[in-house]
């Protein structure tokens, strides 16, 4: 057993990339608000390291209103190929301006555009309006380098638990608890 979470996560997610499981890097997103009502989406992950996991989005989606009233969430990966599933729990914080920079830099100049284009959860009129909003900001943008917005960035999952789950017969999966202490990581066995 590995006694480093990031390592045997980063272990499984080239496993699953080589695999060819598509969008190997999709993990469940659940957040709550001040309502306290959980919501989920899938995320796509875009760097995990010591510090934590990273996604980017929309600073005005609901997502990002429910991270700044409660910066608690939980990220759960599923890779079916490999019988094993991945469930993360911690707090947010956001990314650093230059760590969005980079990132927003090397995405394809269509999903820049798509950044600037979509308020993110808000009530959209028409299709059409945000095709034209679109075709407005390609010309607009036209030649130049297209700018992270200032609405868009990063968040990073800082994991305070990480629970590897692993499918085995006549449902005795095999469940280990991670937990962060200050001296390392606490590793418990769970029962399935």
């Amino acid at each position: 057993m590995e006694n480093d979470p990031i390592v045997r996560f980063k272990a499984l997610l080239t496993q699953a990339e080589q695999l060819g499981i598509q969008l190997h890097n999709a993990a469940a997103l659940a957040t709550a608000g001040a309502d306290r009502q959980p919501t989920a989406r899938m995320v796509l992950l875009k760097d995990v390291d010591e510090r934590g996991f990273v996604f980017y989005t929309n600073l005005e989606s609901r997502k990002a209103r429910q991270l700044s009233a409660n910066p608690l969430a939980s990220a759960c990966f599923w890779w079916a190929p490999l019988q094993s599933q991945v469930r993360i729990e911690g707090r947010v914080e956001l990314v650093s301006d230059q760590e969005a920079d980079e990132y927003f830099a090397c995405r394809p100049r269509g999903s820049q555009i798509g950044a600037w284009a979509s308020h993110q959860s808000s009530v959209l009129p028409s299709r059409e309006e945000l095709i034209a909003t679109v075709a407005a900001l390609t010309a607009d943008y036209e030649g130049r380098t297209v700018p992270r917005p200032p609405f868009w960035s990063g968040y990073r999952l800082v994991p305070e638990c990480i629970e590897f789950w692993k499918e085995r017969p006549e449902r005795l999966h095999q469940r280990e608890l991670y937990t962060r202490l200050a001296s390392g990581w606490k590793i418990t066995l769970l029962a399935p």
